[in-house]
């Protein structure tokens, strides 16, 4: 046996990266448990392992005594005396009392206290590893799937993807390698947890520090992110540095450096634009490509209202408000997307003014005015100039009618010559 918990010691040293140490310990606790079953000591008893060859010895703390009455807690002073032989009455000595043989239940209390304790040490491994590394981005390779959650081997350890933090576009298989964020390393009731995730917006902060230079070294700083994994992300840049683009530092040589990380994204769409302290030049970076055509902020209620032109509508909100949802978690502002209805009102109000003109310079009714002005006869003299049957086409009202609202622009012209 002695051979066997040598070589397995020598293997779990190696293998599992465990100390020899505290394997030694685990092992003589466990021959301890199991030497207690065999010998029977009512006293102290201790198990002692040489870690070089594998010896085992058991100890067992006994009293010295004229005459033994319990032979688990006292010695009699004649045998204690060929150990030591200056032993005194009632004096303790320790005495090896190594079973021959542990015995198969002995031997199995053994194994299953020593994989207890090597389990053990392997979670606290885990915990001392990887407690301070969370933040960082490890790769694994992905062994197996608990429901919806995804099991990825890091070497020694394994860690879990739960599904709250896996990108739903994506999928992965057995053997595929993924890098991922360490988001927290738990230590539950189960022993320590290393939480990985590739939809945390760190992930893209790390990914980026890693492939640019300049936010490694700080010259260029990631002020915000906003993500929605696996479609968009949005990513504020800034260089307090006024000779170094930002922007284009994190894009790269032809976009070599962006490129990089949308691939590793698997081609999620990646926004970089202009960190700036004023909120309303930010949403303004922030909705590129739309144009906008008026931005106010409302900084009682940390609003901010945007108003574009029709056409530009749907490309400032997104995809099912995708781009105004970036944004707002970008810039800490809820944002308000409308159609600039200013133009249209001016039209309007012309519209407006050109048929009440018409009313009273014609003396025609309202419907008769706004359908004359809707083709264009928006002014008296401009009515002057057309047919009878133009007017006709135009409102609906009879021949006669039309040719007397003729008649009446043209005096109304003449008189105003």
């Amino acid at each position: 046996m002695n051979a066997e918990f040598i070589a397995m010691i020598e293997y779990l040293e190696k293998e599992k990266g465990i100390k020899r140490d505290v394997l030694i310990e685990a092992v003589q606790s466990a021959l301890l448990s199991a030497a207690k079953k065999s010998v029977e000591a009512g006293r102290n008893l201790e198990v002692v392992m040489d870690p070089k060859t594998g010896s085992i010895q058991a100890r067992a703390q006994l009293v010295v005594v004229e005459k033994v009455a319990n032979k688990h807690d006292e010695i009699a002073l004649s045998k204690a005396k060929v150990a030591k032989p200056d032993v005194k009455l009632g004096e303790e000595v320790w005495v090896d009392v190594t079973p021959r043989d542990l015995g198969r239940i002995g031997a199995q209390t053994a194994r299953q206290a020593i994989m207890q304790r090597i389990r053990q040490a392997e979670k606290q491994m885990i915990y001392d590893e990887f407690r301070d590394r969370a933040g960082e981005i490890v790769s694994g390779i992905v062994r197996r799937f608990e429901r919806q959650d995804v099991m990825i081997d890091l070497g020694k350890f394994e860690a879990v993807m739960p599904n709250r933090e896996r990108v739903q576009t994506e999928d992965y298989a057995i053997g595929d390698r993924v890098r991922a964020y360490v988001v927290a390393v738990e230590n539950t009731a189960r022993g320590p947890e290393i939480i990985l995730s590739r939809s945390h917006p760190n992930f893209v902060r790390r990914l980026f520090e890693t492939e640019v230079a300049e936010i490694g070294d700080r010259t260029v700083e990631i002020k915000a992110i906003a993500r929605e994994a696996g479609f968009r992300t949005k990513v504020a840049v800034f260089s307090a540095n006024e000779k170094v683009d930002p922007v284009g530092a994190c894009v790269g040589m032809k976009g070599a450096r962006v490129k990089n990380i949308v691939r590793e994204l698997n081609n999620e769409k990646v926004d970089i634009i202009r960190w700036s302290s004023d909120v309303k030049e930010l949403v303004q970076e922030a909705l590129k490509p739309a144009k906008l055509k008026s931005v106010t902020l409302n900084e009682a209620k940390k609003c901010v209202e945007v108003r574009v032109d029709n056409d530009q509508l749907s490309l400032a909100i997104g995809k099912r408000g995708q781009n105004a949802r970036l944004t707002a978690r970008l810039c800490g502002w809820e944002i308000n997307i409308e159609e600039d209805m200013s133009a249209k009102k001016a039209f309007d109000d012309n519209v407006s003014g050109a048929a009440k003109q018409l009313m009273a310079g014609l003396g025609i009714n309202e419907e008769v005015a706004q359908k004359l002005v809707g083709v264009g006869m928006n002014a008296i003299e401009v009515v002057a100039d057309v047919s009878a049957q133009d007017i006709v086409d135009a409102t609906g009202i009879d021949l006669a009618d039309a040719e007397g609202i003729i008649n009446k622009a043209k005096n109304a012209t003449v008189a105003s010559q």
